[in-house]
């Protein structure tokens, strides 16, 4: 269990050097791209389990119901004002923050109708799951690029940078606050909902264990009692 104290993204021989790199190297850009899709599958299989909607979901429902919003427009509100948050943190977006946007949401869109769409409580729960570690490790693979994060996992790194506190805690709090308020203020609140804001956090943490583990070392290696170190 040792994934669930890394404190940091690890840098192995195909990171970014910075995440403003446009030019970055093919296997880069792959293993990025690729990640994303593992991203966007996972979101989707929750989509499709049908189990409860994501903790961010629930909080842009309840932003929603407060100033009569629609979903989407909500959705995006709360994505602007996360990003407005990257300031203080000085989290860096990067072409990785770009394709974010764009290839999860594809991912979504063409894979969603392939899905299945279970009937069965246990199957919504074990389909829920599924798509929790596919987000995980998804995650790891793409943050791993360091061409920039999503705006929800820019929030999760910077966080983790000034607190010094494991990924995994620093996500599960992020996600256990946005349901909270989000059911606060008048999101649904489902079995799917609670299993991601518990389980993302660890699954994030994992992948990113994951994927250090089968990749070679780059200047810097993971950290699970600090942020990063060099290599011996």
């Amino acid at each position: 269990m040792k994934f669930f104290s890394v404190k940091a993204v690890p840098t192995v021989s195909w990171s970014s050097e910075h995440p403003l790199n446009f030019q970055p190297e093919f296997k880069t850009l792959l293993i990025l791209c690729f990640g994303l899709i593992v991203f966007g599958i996972g979101e989707a299989s929750l989509i499709a389990a049908g189990a409860g909607v994501s903790p961010w979901t629930v909080f842009a429902q309840g932003i929603g119901a407060v100033t009569g919003l629609s979903i989407g427009w909500a959705t995006f509100a709360v994505s602007v004002g996360v990003l407005v948050l990257w300031v203080p943190l000085k989290q860096i977006p990067g072409l990785g923050t770009l394709l974010n946007a764009v290839i999860i949401s594809a991912a979504i869109e063409l894979s969603l109708p392939y899905l299945p769409q279970p009937e069965l409580f246990a199957i919504k729960v074990m389909q829920s799951a599924v798509g929790i570690l596919m987000v995980g490790l998804g995650s790891g693979l793409y943050l791993m690029a360091h061409l920039g994060p999503g705006p929800r996992d820019g929030l999760m790194t910077g966080l983790q940078d000034v607190s010094n506190l494991p990924i995994a805690w620093v996500r599960t709090g992020l996600e256990v606050t946005a349901v909270f308020f989000g059911w606060l203020l008048g999101g649904t609140v489902g079995l799917g909902t609670l299993m991601f804001a518990l389980g993302i956090g660890p699954a994030v943490a994992l992948g990113i264990s994951a994927v250090h583990g089968v990749s070679r070392p780059g200047s810097e290696t993971v950290a699970t009692d600090g942020a990063t170190e060099g290599d011996p």
